[in-house]
């Protein structure tokens, strides 16, 4: 009976010693990134430091869903999932291909799905979206991870952008919606349509029922709800970076319209806080979840608490008592009845299943020539794509397969082999935006080389510059990107994993079109071949 208690007190012991090594691990996988959940039972702005523009989000029972612009970033419209509005998995995207699909086979930067609005009603999903060079689209499915409908068009026309629908009590439905300068050449006013009540076409008039020119230029985004009586339109103003959030409200859906500003920058460091989305909980409490651009960083996602005062929500702080809120950056987590596990989107992947992790997107609708996984073989083949004609450096190149930037400061380590084939074949790990810069592997006539390449100015024509290039012997190589504060990026290559020669000097990244900088790759030829090159990248790891 001794050695019997003996053991089991072993097999306690051991069984805690495991149970504290998989937590320290699953914190350590977890935090590699941004972690907004403290721990404690408060939480820090941004909840998600990722480019999530222009994000909404619907709840459903006691679930939260969310999703946002990703522009020419395919698949499109990504699906996150939370239960306490702080802790958000990427489920699934809602969009692949992007249409038209032809179109949107090569880059599109800056265009494609813009500000989406997500909703839920009769037991379905919807997802109004923009291309504001065709117009605006609906979606829907039964459940948020899918499957989602084909997009139907809605109404047709350039410009338009940022739909957000309404359900109304008398079972008519409508639509608000915003205009592009850039394409319509009018901007500023809001507009309010009758749809169908299947909600898959217009059958009103354009009803134009705010013009913010005078005092709230630029106002778009508008997200509409009914509450109390009024119709109520969330709008922001004044610019992505330097704007504010304001609010309209109307006793009939035509207006007029009263507005007020609810929140703006005042004395924090949060800029152009403004865009997104009213979320009620289950207890009562009422949040709004919004933007911030942060250049390289993207446009990352903050959450406020809001409040209510004569009809009129305050978002953030109100210190001063002029009933205009200010971003928190840290809060009290919302009251959902309990606590729920620290979850972040995907950064790391080892490459080992059967389907490209979430984190991934191209910069165009990929062909199946782009790449495999490769299942239990433990990476995933990327095949070296002839470069488009006509197009140098990497701005209009489609085959590059990236991630967001997931914090501020981050490294990122890959192991990778080239198999080259013909000359000029070459495969690299980008920073990618309107500046870029990449290291790489080029297989020239007699001998392989490392690169480091960069180019400013990619979008209105910038050349590339080889900052440093030294002959590689071959086989396995490790390639890093190690970035600091102000998206400051070190470029580092280690022939053993171990140690790591930094190579070029420091290199800041930039946005891409709308977008933030993005990390990855891409796998290039020059020429026509029937048996291109190959890389494999048998990791991509996340660390702090």
């Amino acid at each position: 009976m001794k050695n019997y208690r003996t053991y089991k007190k072993c097999i306690y012991a051991l069984a805690a010693v495991l149970l504290i090594a998989l937590q320290a691990f699953s914190q350590t996988y977890i935090s590699n990134g941004w972690v907004a959940d403290n721990g404690d039972g408060t939480y820090k702005n941004p909840i998600i430091h990722a480019d999530y523009s222009d994000p909404d989000v619907v709840r459903v029972g006691n679930d939260y869903y969310l999703t946002a612009s990703s522009f020419n970033c395919s698949p499109g419209l990504p699906i996150l999932h939370s239960k306490d509005l702080v802790n958000w998995e990427l489920v699934t995207y809602a969009l692949d291909p992007i249409i038209p699909e032809d179109v949107f086979s090569i880059p599109q930067h800056g265009n494609g799905v813009w500000a989406p609005c997500i909703r839920y009603h009769n037991y379905e999903f919807y997802i109004y979206y923009p291309d504001p060079d065709f117009g605006i689209y609906m979606i829907k499915a039964k459940q948020a991870a899918g499957p989602w409908s084909e997009p139907v068009l809605v109404k047709g026309g350039k410009g338009l952008i940022d739909p957000s629908p309404l359900w109304d009590d008398d079972g008519k439905v409508y639509l608000t919606h915003a205009f592009a300068g850039s394409r319509a050449r009018i901007k500023s006013v809001l507009i309010v349509n009758e749809l169908s009540s299947d909600g898959t076409q217009v059958i009103g008039e354009d009803v134009m029922v705010f013009d913010g020119h005078d005092e709230h230029p630029t106002i778009e985004g508008p997200k509409f709800y009914k509450d109390n009586g009024y119709y109520y339109i969330f709008a922001p103003a004044g610019g992505v970076s330097a704007g504010w959030q304001t609010v309209l409200r109307s006793k009939n859906i035509y207006g007029p319209y009263e507005i007020k500003t609810v929140m703006a920058q005042g004395d924090t460091d949060i800029n152009g806080p403004h865009q997104g989305a009213w979320v009620k909980t289950p207890s009562g409490e009422h949040w709004f979840i919004h933007f911030q651009d942060k250049e390289a960083y993207g446009r990352v996602v903050h959450l406020n608490p809001m409040k209510w005062e004569n009809s009129w929500p305050v978002i953030g702080i109100d210190n001063d008592g002029d009933g205009i809120g200010e971003p928190v950056s840290m809060f009290k987590k919302p009251d959902v009845g309990q606590t729920y596990p620290i979850v972040t989107p995907p950064e790391s992947d080892e490459f080992n299943g059967s389907s490209l992790g979430l984190q991934w997107q191209w910069h165009a609708n990929p062909h199946i020539s782009y790449g495999f996984p490769s299942g239990n073989l433990g990476f995933y083949r990327l095949n070296c794509i002839v470069r488009p004609e006509g197009v140098e450096g990497l701005w209009e190149v489609p085959n590059l397969l990236l991630q967001k930037f997931p914090a501020e400061e981050f490294t990122a380590t890959t192991k990778l082999n080239f198999g080259a084939r013909t000359p000029n074949e070459e495969a690299g790990f980008v920073v990618m935006g309107e500046d870029y810069q990449y290291i790489s592997i080029r297989q020239l006539e007699e001998k392989m080389v490392i690169r480091v390449v960069r180019c400013k100015n990619a979008r209105t024509g910038g050349s590339e510059e080889e900052l440093h290039v030294e002959d590689f012997e071959g086989g396995a190589i490790y390639f890093r990107v190690e970035v600091e504060k102000g998206a400051i990026c070190s470029f580092s290559y280690s022939i053993d994993g171990k140690k790591f020669k930094e190579v070029a000097s420091e290199f800041e990244a930039k946005p891409g079109r709308w977008i933030g900088a993005k990390i990855g790759y891409f796998a290039l030829c020059e020429g026509t071949t029937n048996d291109s090159g190959t890389v494999d990248i048998h990791w991509f790891r996340m660390s702090k």
